[in-house]
């Protein structure tokens, strides 16, 4: 039976005073809440696995801003270390301790890179990682794939055309035409189309860029095929390949989707479950190629807050915590027993549902594809019924993100009782979305 909507009434009169000081009412757009029912949850306090907001609604979380609280809200480790930082000083625009010890800390535990530079953001380290790969080749063009979402800087806010290789068209406005012809977008999944873009543009491709585990329009798992195959071209090409690890880093192994599927990469980024969650970002790669960045290089990326010593202190805080012997097993077998007892369910109710997942992510894909590797896979019908399970769950009590192209995210904080009474919720409420 369909629960009634939860009050909003402190959150609507947020959401209105916010529409007069930000576009949308928000500082970035998903937040909107246009893909979902209801106007925006203003959250007012997380702690461990559940957040509440401002009208005092608790929820169970599995959105974990947007996946980098791998241990949760306001886990005692990470708030600790940054209070104790934090009455030092917040910010100096020089070198600190905290910098060496996160890197050394990263770096001691990771086979795929020997140096790193921190950034603030998972845009920013993935904007420098395209500079440098292509200042280290001296070429210019990017191949990139559609699904795969690598922030907002210009040369990458690019969709594909008609074709099978083709320039990207730009996705925004305020982007040059003339950035987004330096940008090759294919599909994802196409060998064919791959070896098209390397044959038409030999000797030109400075970058390929893919997120390993495309997790920004819905999960679209590769295989191991396809990745070991985009390696070699990339290596008989003389082109980088360039991991964006922002979602995947550290969430689905330490050393992310690069040990996971043991494949090299020239460049891996990495965003802010670096920083525990707070605006930090990082790029990495051999020590040769990161030689050629500013002061020891020519490729210029600079920083005010790079290496902000409260970002560092609750990076080295939850570093410290995923490092812990069976961090990862337990985490991945709490996730794995709780999407395979919701595809039980499913499949017995037979609901065209599938729950796509690696390591603590999950996605649901409302259909009866066995997979879905490819953006244009995704039936945008089939949003319809997201939304709707999406207003069950928040009237139950339960977090994802607004959107059904996203996906959600297990902690270390989701306790046995919460993923009960999350799999008693979405059972309730698919078997509404589809009476």
């Amino acid at each position: 039976m369909s629960k009634p909507d939860i009050s909003r009434a402190k959150s609507a009169a947020l959401y209105e005073k916010a529409k007069t000081y930000f576009p949308g009412g928000v500082n970035s757009p998903v937040r909107a809440f246009k893909s979902v029912y209801g106007t925006p949850l203003f959250i007012e306090k997380g702690d461990g696995s559940h957040i509440w907001d401002a009208d005092g609604n608790e929820f169970i979380d599995f959105c974990c801003s947007w996946g980098p609280l791998i241990l949760g809200h306001n886990h005692a480790a990470v708030r600790e270390k940054v209070t104790e930082v934090m009455q030092k000083g917040m910010s100096f625009g020089a070198p600190t301790a905290l910098e060496n010890e996160l890197a050394e800390l990263i770096l001691s535990n990771n086979r795929f890179i020997q140096k790193i530079r921190f950034v603030s953001s998972g845009t920013e380290a993935v904007m420098s990682a395209i500079r440098l790969a292509r200042g280290y080749t001296k070429r210019d063009k990017v191949l990139k794939f559609e699904g795969c979402y690598h922030g907002h800087s210009d040369s990458l806010l690019v969709k594909a055309g008609s074709g099978l290789v083709t320039f990207g068209e730009t996705s925004s406005a305020g982007v040059p035409k003339a950035f987004a012809d330096e940008t090759i977008v294919v599909s994802l999944d196409d060998k064919k189309a791959l070896q098209e873009a390397f044959e038409e543009f030999k000797g030109q491709i400075a970058a390929v860029i893919i997120e390993p585990v495309p997790a920004n329009n819905g999960l679209l798992l590769q295989t191991q095929d396809y990745l070991d195959h985009l390696r070699q071209l990339c290596t008989e090409n003389g082109t980088m390949l360039i991991f964006d690890e922002v979602i995947s880093g550290f969430r689905v192994g330490f050393e992310g989707a690069a040990g996971y599927y043991g494949i090299q990469p020239d460049i891996i980024t990495y965003g802010k479950i670096i920083g525990g969650g707070l605006p930090v970002g990082a790029y990495g790669a051999s020590a040769e190629v990161m030689d050629h960045v500013s002061p020891v290089g020519s490729v210029y990326q600079a920083g005010t807050l790079s290496g902000n010593p409260v970002a560092m202190a609750a990076g080295i805080a939850q570093i410290g915590e995923l490092l812990k012997p069976g961090f990862y097993d337990s985490l991945h077998a709490k996730t794995a027993g709780f999407v395979n007892d919701i595809q039980h369910f499913v499949d017995e109710r037979g609901y065209t549902v599938k729950i796509f997942t690696i390591g603590s992510i999950f996605w649901f894909a409302f259909t009866d594809q066995e997979s879905i590797t490819t953006a244009e896979q995704i039936d945008p019908n089939s949003m319809i019924r997201f939304k709707e399970m999406h207003r069950e769950l928040i009237n139950r009590g339960i977090y994802l993100g607004p959107s059904g192209y996203e996906v959600g995210f297990i902690s270390a904080a989701h306790t046995s009782t919460d993923l009960e009474t999350t799999k008693t919720a979405i059972f309730d409420s698919l078997d509404i979305v589809f009476k």
